[in-house]
């Protein structure tokens, strides 16, 4: 057994220092940027357990910040890993067996990290589950819970005091026996037995796809993933300094919020600064507020979030200085240049620089990253003739200058080569690995792949193969060695014989005056003559009858000019689109509804209003 001491020794100070106690709470100091006497490891450790152990011996850490840009929690490493250990023991008066599952809402805050390193100390499987209701509902939100709950047998479910009653109904949905807030879980005794934490060769986690509804897969992660992804996230990808600095608003309980910022930075003892989701869903310019004010020099979106931002900063962008921002990565949905201009340009004059921008590649199944562009390399471009990207699923380059003459064209951006320890192939429909250049499916291998989807072997059959390759479910092609991913395999539009990328009908639809992004979903349906039927829906915003109609005119002339075929344009609500938790359009979820009748065209009937984007990113 590992023998673990209570108090971490910070290397120059105390945990006091550190945080800076004084009377009065606006006087707390963030954490610094770098530890000055103690090495930099960049993730070089066999468990979670064992980073957070040598992060402690520092002073770098979390800090978390209001609404309104007020700092309200400093936690050096060493701070939060004398709480983890007080909460390790706190668990262990319940009873529980070695390797139980313990959900934990992930609100962006410090009992989310003590108890997700509680449990690591524990030998306590933690399940990060969503914070927030959408406009889903209650009940929406208590079945997304439960579906978690069942799918990990979880043995107890802790959440903020103001959850607990949604939890408990959630737990009597799902078995879980026992539900507890923070505040309960604190005013537990501690056990006198002596701590185990998990070893290099046992799980570490459970991580939900953002696409989990009320049947949600949980994807297990083991001790050995989670390093090996840190140590070449850090070593590899973003190339990490001793005087970085991160900022994230990306919600916990997704791989790009737990792995990228929260566990891949405590592993190479980074500094993380926090803005809850819902504050950055309602004040997107605070992002990059305080970045300025902390020179923070990391931070990653997804592509909507960088375009919200870029359209709320305003005026402010001359009062901000950016130029310490050396990593601005991109990943979690389709990476659009269009977005990645229209940032740059915005905020050249804060001292911006462009080649920050740094797309990537991941999933929840392969931990997190699989791909990350070079730091140092501009972010590489290609634009291809439509007509062969749709017919013959090549990706043939068309020359800038000529490209009008070659009809449609459409740009994408690589995402990089794949990180050490990876194995990347483009395969064909009948399994054939493809060329450079062939559009196909992506199929990956390596270290950081997940052990399975918990308990659920025929969901991780479908997906697996024998030899431990895994169907992301992503097509794309290989550019210099780069891969460039076009879209989800599962949202292809087959139309008379052609390959249509919803994207790029959506994204054309989108540069219509008065629409914005993320404002359009295309799918395919089955007409009543048997035949496949484009559908895009537009959320509108107008309220005259003539405008509306000049709006729907407008938007199936565009579908014709860019993808040549004709459609049915339905004009949705406002905020009526489906999107995951994790801010990406659900076609599906789209589809699902229009066909269900859930969706009306508001020119002919009134329509109930779902969810929406803001709120589903702010479901955290």
């Amino acid at each position: 057994m590992l023998k673990i001491a209570d108090h971490g020794t910070i290397a120059g100070g105390t945990v006091a220092d550190a945080v800076g106690v004084v009377e009065g709470r606006d006087l707390l100091k963030p954490t610094p940027r770098s530890n000055h006497d103690l090495p930099q490891r960049c993730g070089d450790f066999s468990t979670l357990a064992e980073g957070l152990d040598y992060a402690a011996r520092g002073v770098t850490g979390f800090n978390f910040y209001s609404p309104r840009g007020r700092l309200e929690h400093v936690v050096p490493y060493a701070l939060l890993r004398e709480r983890a250990l007080r909460t390790a023991r706190r668990l262990g008066s319940l009873g529980l067996k070695r390797g139980d599952r313990v959900a934990v809402v992930a609100e962006t805050g410090p009992e989310f990290m003590e108890l997700f390193f509680g449990c690591q100390y524990a030998g306590l499987i933690p399940c990060p589950m969503p914070y927030t209701m959408y406009i889903g509902g209650r009940d929406a939100y208590v079945g997304r819970v439960a579906g978690m709950l069942r799918a990990a047998s979880a043995a107890v479910a802790v959440g903020p005091a103001e959850l607990c009653d949604f939890l408990k109904e959630a737990a009597a949905k799902s078995g879980t026996a026992l539900v507890l807030s923070h505040g309960e879980l604190a005013s537990l005794p501690a056990s006198d037995a002596e701590l185990r934490p998990f070893t290099a060769d046992e799980d570490a986690y459970i991580q939900y796809s953002s696409g989990s509804t009320s049947d949600p897969k949980g994807v297990l992660i083991s001790q050995a993933a989670i390093c090996a992804n840190a140590r070449t996230t850090l070593l590899n990808g973003m190339k990490i300094r001793p005087n970085d600095r991160a900022f994230s608003w990306l919600p916990l309980y997704h791989d790009m919020g737990l792995v990228g910022f929260c566990l891949t930075p405590l592993m190479g003892q980074v500094t993380v600064d926090y803005l809850a989701t819902p504050s950055f869903a309602r004040r997107p310019a605070l992002w990059l507020q305080l970045m300025s004010e902390n020179r923070c020099t990391i931070a990653f979106s997804p592509s909507f979030g960088f375009d919200l931002a870029a359209r709320r900063i305003n005026g402010q962008a001359a009062e901000l200085d950016l130029s310490s921002w050396r990593i601005a990565g991109i990943g979690g949905d389709m990476v659009r240049p269009d977005v990645l201009a229209f940032f740059a340009a915005k905020l050249s004059v804060a001292g911006f620089d462009p080649r920050a921008f740094m797309p990537c590649y991941g999933m929840a199944e392969t931990t997190l990253a699989i791909a990350i562009s070079d730091v140092d390399e501009p972010i590489l471009v290609d634009t291809i003739d439509v007509h062969q990207y749709e017919h013959a699923r090549k990706a043939v380059p068309v020359a800038g200058a000529s490209a009008g003459m070659h009809g449609p064209r459409r740009s994408f951006v690589a995402c990089g080569r794949p990180l050490p320890g990876f194995n990347v192939e483009l395969r064909d429909d009948e399994g054939r690995v493809l060329g450079a250049r062939e559009i196909g499916h992506v199929w990956v291998r390596g270290e950081c792949m997940m052990s399975g989807y918990f308990r659920n072997p025929g969901a991780t059959a479908a997906v697996m193969d024998s030899a431990g390759w895994l169907a992301t479910g992503d097509m794309g092609y290989w550019l210099d060695g780069q891969i460039v991913i076009t879209g989800r395999s599962k949202d292809l539009i087959l139309h008379n014989g052609r390959n249509i990328w919803p994207q790029d009908i959506e994204w054309a639809v989108e540069q219509l005056d008065g629409l914005r992004g993320d404002d359009a979903a295309a799918f395919a349906v089955e007409s009543e003559t048997g035949e496949d039927e484009i559908v895009v829906l537009v959320q509108c915003r107008l309220h005259g009858a003539e405008e509306r109609e000049e709006l729907r005119r407008r938007a199936e002339a565009v579908v014709r000019q860019t993808a040549g075929t004709e459609c049915t344009v339905v004009l949705v609500p406002p905020r009526s689109l489906p999107f995951t938790s994790s801010g990406k359009l659900s076609r599906a979820g789209a589809k699902r509804k229009y066909l269900a009748g859930e969706l009306f065209d508001v020119a002919r009937a009134a329509s109930p209003v779902s969810e929406g984007r803001v709120h589903a990113v702010a479901a955290e």
